[in-house]
């Protein structure tokens, strides 16, 4: 799977915090008894446990997954534990004892057959899931181009690329995951997590757009980027679409 900077998402911690739903997050709490066991999946920087521990009950503690040694050193803390590994390879076994899965901004990375597996390997070992912030494809500029629906198409074709073998799911990651676990019995709940990027949001929203733009050209290299990518420069309050998932067993409701 794809290596992410960690400057990035130091980045963009704080647009994540702002967009996770809260609502998911209440809706899940009842379903947690007792000490916990939470495993990261993709876990970067620790971004998603930082946000997270303080919003969920009881005694915690966190298995950090990750294959990038350099983040996982970033993302350890004192409740936590690191393990480097490659996610796509979790198994119900493995599950044992664990009261929550969760990961942040990593479903849209996985393949069909990886979603599926990680959704059976949850609902077999009767594990919640909370899924932050995966791609829906939508972008919105507060001041629309005539070229932004050929990027954004562009764009969403870069994320369900083929890469090693595997074809992502990118912007199809959501719906995935709700057949996936609805397939499995467990009851499936999504809420939009958008970032909303303003003039206080400069440095991050500038990096996005020349990440999104370089990824569409790569798909369509015919496409004006520079001259774009100079109006857009100009006024860049956009809202990028997200969804966060929760899947539950329907035991525990």
């Amino acid at each position: 799977m794809t290596t992410i900077p960690p400057e990035w998402l130091r980045l963009r911690e704080g647009a994540d915090a702002a967009a996770r739903s809260t609502e998911l997050v209440d809706l899940l709490r009842p379903a947690l008894k007792g000490d916990l066991l939470i495993r990261d999946l993709g876990c970067g920087t620790g971004s998603m446990g930082r946000w997270l521990t303080g919003r969920l009950p009881n005694r915690q503690r966190w298995i950090l997954h990750d294959r990038d040694p350099q983040l996982l050193a970033l993302a350890i803390t004192d409740n936590a534990i690191a393990e480097q590994r490659d996610i796509t390879s979790l198994r119900a076994s493995e599950l044992a004892g664990t009261s929550l899965v969760t990961a942040s901004a990593l479903l849209d990375l996985l393949t069909e057959d990886e979603m599926r597996e990680l959704a059976r390997a949850c609902v077999k070992a009767g594990c919640p899931a909370l899924f932050a912030l995966s791609v829906t494809g939508q972008v919105e500029f507060a001041r629309p181009d005539r070229l932004d629906r050929e990027f954004m198409a562009a764009f969403n074709e870069h994320q369900r690329r083929e890469t090693d073998g595997r074809r992502l799911l990118g912007p199809d990651a959501a719906d995935a995951a709700v057949r996936a676990f609805g397939f499995g019995g467990f009851d499936v709940h999504l809420r939009p997590s958008p970032w909303r990027l303003g003039p206080d949001d400069e440095a991050l929203a500038a990096e996005w757009l020349r990440g999104w733009v370089s990824a569409a050209r790569e798909v369509e290299p015919d496409l004006p980027g520079r001259p774009y990518l100079e109006r857009r420069l100009t006024d860049l309050r956009v809202v990028v679409h997200h969804t966060d998932l929760l899947a539950i067993p329907k035991v525990v409701r």
